[in-house]
């Protein structure tokens, strides 16, 4: 892409667009950095980076003489597009995009990309495990924490890049195209962004709108939405089952997950043999595994990979034991989908910690999916008096709930509460903002905190 003449606009001084910029202005573009939080401090903004001393800065207000001045603006993640300013800019003619669009200019080597409402992270990673066991050049990167805008640059013909998007990523690209691409599921999450069910799910199949024969996307065959978006891909579609056998596709048989493929089966591996538990993981490793396969790494270097890989921080992470009392942290289960897949993973009666920010999402289907394992229920956050009345709606015993003011006095609550046999689940179906900084911040204070208790 030639992007020879543009100035470019970057909305959002945080992570992702000071990458940004950084990356716009050692390439030799003009850059204007533009945040609408006018309490912060432009010097301190400078600080963050060389790259960033002779570029133009402006804090809240962005003048339309501004704007006329700029081709094309870059929003970090965070930033919605329907915003005022966001409306003006295009009014205006200017091209929208987004970090990710933005690293895709620069990016020389091939790319494999990995969405969906949950799941992305453990499959990003797992997958990102398998490139570097058989690559010598890999990066991982976006939503798992590392800007793409931050690597690209280090990128050549033989490098193998490997990124978790999400949907608010999604909405701004124009031209990215990964060789693989995979959409792991789509259920009810930020609708508080994209306002609509239906918003929601077009940003997510964003993913493959300009992939062609040339690539293949691999899709969750138990997700019906999916099922019927298949036939809109031009991408070569490739399925993973966890209740179905394939003809053609990675399933699971019992124990056994297979890959079936021109005829012929082959077992990856048997489940027990995997350090990650629950049902959803198995289809989180089906899907790293299919795109591996269809990237073209071997089936062993892949099983090699699966046998050692433990579950990422924060997604039903084991803990710690205490008198007998298993700690679980699940704190990236920030909505009704994902708990819900950490209550399934659980094989002990349950105290659940629940609660948090509102994103507008309903907690019917967790509630209903608790299937007698959840003997308590401590909940805090915005949420708490929320699901506590979902939760007595639906006949869950008004006496095994218990409303906190803090994460530290839900932890002693439920130590308080627990038998040798019982496990101590943190898994809000809720996001984090309001109490804490982010989910990491959540569940490294849970962890703290389960380690701290007296035996």
């Amino acid at each position: 892409m030639n992007l020879e003449g543009n100035k470019f606009l970057v909305f959002g001084t945080g992570i992702s667009g000071i990458a940004a910029a950084e990356l716009l202005v050692r390439n030799g573009f003009p850059v204007v950095l533009y945040d609408g939080n006018e309490k912060l401090k432009e010097k301190e903004i400078r600080e963050k980076s060389d790259a960033l001393k002779e570029v133009e800065i402006v804090l809240g207000t962005l003048p339309e003489t501004v704007i006329n001045s700029c081709d094309i603006a870059v929003l970090s993640p965070g930033v919605p597009t329907d915003l005022a300013v966001v409306e003006t800019m295009r009014r205006l003619g200017l091209d929208i995009w987004g970090e990710i669009e933005l690293a895709y200019a620069f990016e020389r080597g091939k790319i494999l990309a990995v969405t969906g409402t949950n799941g992305k992270t453990t499959t990003t990673s797992l997958l990102g495990e398998i490139m570097n066991h058989a690559f010598s050049k890999v990066n991982i990167v976006g939503n798992i924490g590392i800007p793409y805008t931050s690597v690209v640059s280090d990128t050549d013909e033989d490098s193998v890049t490997v990124a978790e998007v999400s949907s608010f990523q999604l909405e701004t690209i124009h031209s990215f195209c990964p060789q693989v691409s995979a959409i792991l599921n789509i259920t009810p999450d930020h609708l508080n962004r994209h306002h609509t069910m239906e918003n929601y799910q077009q940003a997510k199949m964003r993913i493959t709108m300009n992939q062609g024969k040339d690539q293949a996307c691999v899709l969750n065959y138990e997700d019906p939405v999916l099922r019927e978006f298949a036939g809109q891909i031009k991408a070569r579609q490739v399925f993973f089952s966890s209740e179905h056998k394939l003809d053609q596709g990675m399933y699971l048989d019992k124990e056994q997950i297979i890959w079936a493929w021109e005829g012929v089966e082959t077992v990856l591996c048997n489940v027990k043999d995997l350090q990650l538990i629950g049902r959803h993981n198995y289809e989180n490793v089906m899907a790293a595994a299919a795109m591996a396969l269809l990237f073209g790494v071997s089936m062993e270097k892949i099983r090699e990979v699966l046998v050692r890989f433990v579950a990422v921080a924060h997604r039903i992470e084991y803990v710690v034991t205490k008198r007998g009392v298993r700690f679980y942290n699940d704190s990236k289960g920030t909505n009704p989908d994902a708990a819900i897949q950490a209550i399934r993973a659980m094989e002990w009666p349950t105290l659940l910690i629940g609660g948090g920010y509102d994103k507008d999402s309903e907690y019917e289907e967790w509630i209903n999916a608790f299937d007698g394992k959840v003997k308590k229920m401590v909940l805090l956050g915005a949420t708490r008096e929320k699901i506590r009345d979902t939760a007595v709606r639906l006949g869950y015993p008004v006496k095994d709930i218990v409303l906190v003011d803090s994460l530290q006095e839900a932890v002693d609550t439920c130590y308080a509460n627990a038998v040798t046999g019982d496990a101590i689940l943190l898994s809000p179906a809720c996001a984090s903002w309001g109490m804490f900084q982010n989910y990491e911040q959540r569940g490294d204070l849970f962890k703290e905190m389960a380690r701290a208790l007296q035996e």
